[in-house]
């Protein structure tokens, strides 16, 4: 299996990125990562790892990056020599099996919607997210790829949430729930009503609505939104997990108490999910944190291998085939 890295998206690049990569190499026999980025900086980095990786690291030349504050849209058409460019088109021309990234949000989304194009039936395609909850973590989407849907949107990005979770959560009947302001069918805005009946009549394993306040009870499997209330959601997750351990670390240090953090900070530590999937595009496209550190990028190349080996954009092209019908 060849996973493309983009080397050149996180704060620390590209030495977090290579350090992941080579991490991911040790865990995972069957994988050669493909390095895109600046050749020079990559070959310097390489030099200061050690280790066999012989025929399972390459390297792609791509001079050019695009930053975060360039137009996503125009900035991939008009760098096509980038790393995020030249690691997509990678998986486009099946010299990859998938595409990694730490980059721009909205290039990666942009390249992958350009180049890869949008699995038949989908008319959005969505940004999938692991939060942590009192059990398995629960699959939010949209995280912040569409802030203005209509209730079809939603429907298909439960149709999506839910393959996802069958292949890579391993969860053989998800529950679906619709991020709301009540628990009771007829509460929330139009958006929410429509699409509450749509999810009722489409076949999934939908629990209805849930409040905020029951996602981290571990309440459903995958979560419905629009993208601008899951971005809110997810950057509210990660602002209250810090926030967590920061009033722990304080209390034990003013008691002296004796325990270990190491399992809180296991469970909020964002690092620990890898990246999120873009979820609707005819390939695996995995967005990660611009402050991922080596474990992140290893556990995205992580996610990235098992949503290659699960077959998951087979299976959820046929699962949209089949329900062509309703998505119409």
């Amino acid at each position: 299996m060849r996973i493309a890295l983009d080397v050149m998206g996180t704060d620390e690049a590209p030495a977090s990125e290579i350090a992941g990569a080579l991490d991911a190499l040790e865990d995972q026999d069957h994988l050669t990562v493909v390095l895109v980025g600046d050749e020079e900086q990559i070959e310097a980095a390489l030099s200061g790892h050690s280790g066999d990786f012989e025929g399972r690291v390459e390297v792609v030349h791509a001079p050019e990056v695009i930053g975060p504050g360039d137009s996503p849209a125009s900035a991939v058409r008009r760098r096509p020599d980038s790393s995020i460019v030249r690691g997509v088109r990678l998986q486009k021309e099946g010299e990859v099996d998938a595409f990694v990234s730490a980059g721009s949000t909205g290039a990666v989304m942009a390249a992958s919607l350009i180049l890869l194009r949008p699995l038949p039936g989908v008319a959005r395609p969505a940004i999938g997210t692991l939060l942590p909850t009192a059990g398995a973590p629960t699959l939010m989407l949209d995280a912040g790829a569409n802030v203005d849907c209509k209730p079809l949107h939603l429907l298909q990005f439960a149709r999506l949430g839910d393959i996802y979770a069958q292949d890579l959560m391993g969860v053989e009947r998800p529950r679906v729930a619709l991020l709301n302001i009540g628990e009771e069918p007829e509460k929330g805005d139009e958006l929410a009503l429509e699409a509450h009946a749509l999810l009722a009549g489409s076949g999934l394993h939908f629990v209805g609505n849930v409040e905020g306040r029951d996602i981290i009870q571990g309440a459903c499997d995958v979560l419905v939104c629009d993208g601008f209330v899951g971005n809110v959601l997810l950057k509210f997750y990660e602002s209250v997990a810090e926030f967590v351990i920061g009033l722990l670390s304080r209390e034990m240090n003013r008691v002296g108490a004796d325990f270990d953090l190491k399992e809180v900070f296991r469970v909020l530590d964002y690092s620990e999910y890898g990246g999120a999937p873009l979820l609707g595009v005819n390939g695996v496209t995995i967005i990660c944190h611009g402050s991922s550190p080596p474990k992140a990028i290893r556990n995205a190349i992580r996610v990235a291998s098992q949503a290659v080996s699960s077959g998951m954009v087979a299976h959820m092209a046929g699962d949209l085939s089949q329900h062509a019908e309703s998505l119409d």
